[in-house]
């Protein structure tokens, strides 16, 4: 069995661009919970975000010293593959594809499958972050859970509306997005806690959105065109220029903006903690 050791914890004092290249590499797991490949991009105080692969009918679950249960709001967005995603305490599973979401709240065990043929690749953010011990040391603190359950029997000749339990795990697609426009681009919220709130912007070409700033540290991933950001950290300007797959971290109260430079529609996801709002 793996010993557990810490993942590590990317921070920047200012706005930085990080690469797909660039992203810091983790594998963590063992034979009983299954061995995970992160890329982390940022590892802050107040915010977590990676992306992580399965291959293909890959899977996390958990063992005594790898254990996936936080003192954490997560966000996971599919970027690639199809993602079964079950928590193993009350048997509820949850179909994924990309393109789609799930989010929950703290003290949800999880454990992830990689469904199909593709290898599963998922932008996770996460916080109250590591830093804060809401990951492995949190989680080897709480009562093991000895048993895992995929399926609620108890449904089973009952699933009619007023049975169908409360969802833990919450997916989430176009169609559950709160639009907005206040930044004078189209921005949805995915889902917004004390902790934790996403955000996805649509740019057209040629669009601008306002200067503006977070009471939290962000970190904005690229998903479709390339998004150019300006974010001043003092009197300093920061400029970079970020394609599908590279991501941005602006810390708290530093003002900046998103353009679209390119010909057509650009698209990312943005994880702000504690606080969207300055």
């Amino acid at each position: 069995m793996a010993e557990y050791r810490p993942s590590p914890r990317p921070t920047f004092d200012a706005p930085t661009a990080i690469s797909g290249a660039a992203a810091t590499r983790h594998i963590w797991g063992d034979p009983e919970a299954g061995e995970v490949a992160d890329w982390i991009y940022v590892s802050s105080a107040k915010i977590h975000a990676l992306v992580f692969q399965l291959a293909p009918h890959g899977v996390f679950r958990h063992s005594p010293e790898h254990r996936t249960i936080f003192a954490a709001d997560e966000l996971l967005y599919v970027l690639g593959g199809v993602m079964a995603l079950a928590n193993p305490q009350t048997g509820e599973v949850q179909r994924v594809p990309a393109g789609e979401y799930i989010f929950f709240r703290r003290d949800t065990w999880h454990h992830a499958f990689a469904h199909g043929e593709e290898p599963l690749r998922v932008l996770e953010l996460f916080a109250p972050p590591p830093a804060s011990g809401a990951a492995g040391t949190y989680a080897r603190q709480q009562p093991y859970l000895e048993h895992s359950c995929y399926a609620d029997d108890q449904l089973l000749g009952n699933l009619v509306d007023e049975t169908r339990p409360a969802d833990t795990l919450h997916r989430l697609s176009d169609r559950d997005i709160v639009w907005r426009r206040d930044l004078g681009v189209l921005t949805g919220i995915v889902a917004s806690t004390e902790q934790l709130t996403v955000v996805t912007h649509e740019l057209n070409a040629g669009e601008a959105a306002a200067p503006h700033a977070h009471g939290g540290d962000e970190l904005l991933y690229v998903l479709a065109g390339s998004v150019w950001v300006r974010a001043w950290h003092g009197e300093e300007a920061h400029v970079f220029e970020l394609e599908p797959g590279d991501a941005c971290f602006v810390p708290m109260g530093d003002r900046h903006e998103y353009r679209n430079h390119g010909s057509g529609l650009a698209e990312a996801i943005a994880g702000i903690a504690p606080a969207y709002l300055p």
